[in-house]
């Protein structure tokens, strides 16, 4: 079965259908919900709604642009909604770090993947999703804001002081092993 044919199979509301698109992307969309989440059984829950949010709006999918970067939108945005509804965003009134003073993440490339991972996931939530958002997403100050019903400035704050608490994180390893 073609992509476009399972599409249109699921608008339809067709649970064979709705099985196997959930077989072809639930390892992709998990990939993107376990790095916004505190840990897997999280990661999980958020998975699920996801797919219920793509179920219930798939019918808005008119086959402009890629399914595959729609379907991440959408989890993205789901994961996101989920914690404005929860209250995990406050806004913070820390010093705002300049965008300028906010290096490239470099800081990050010495340490293995799966304690990084850990490390954001132990990150408090502003500051896990503002540095998921922005550094492995690529989105701007001003779409991080908008999406998490933030200012600009507390963007760049959040940002600043998770990259602060993860090379905390990774120096105290680096101790360690040495």
């Amino acid at each position: 079965m073609s992509l476009k044919e399972l599409i249109h199979n699921c608008k339809r509301g067709d649970r064979k259908a709705q099985e196997q698109l959930y077989k072809n992307y639930a390892q992709l969309l998990f990939g993107i919900c376990l790095k916004y989440s505190r840990n897997k059984t999280e990661a999980e829950d958020n998975l699920h709604d996801s797919f219920m949010t793509i179920y219930e709006k798939i019918g808005q999918y008119k086959f402009k642009g890629s399914f595959e970067g729609w379907i991440k939108r959408v989890t993205v945005n789901t994961v996101l909604q989920k914690y404005r509804k929860e209250e995990y965003l406050k806004v913070v009134t820390e010093n705002v770090a300049e965008e300028s003073e906010i290096d490239s993440g470099s800081e990050f490339l010495d340490i293995e993947l799966p304690t990084l991972l850990r490390y954001i996931q132990e990150l408090p939530n502003k500051y896990r999703l503002t540095f998921n958002m922005y550094v492995l997403d690529g989105f701007t100050h001003k779409e991080i804001s908008e999406k998490l019903g933030t200012s600009e400035g507390t963007s760049k704050s959040n940002l600043a002081r998770a990259r602060v608490i993860l090379k905390e994180k990774i120096k105290k390893k680096n101790i360690n092993i040495a």
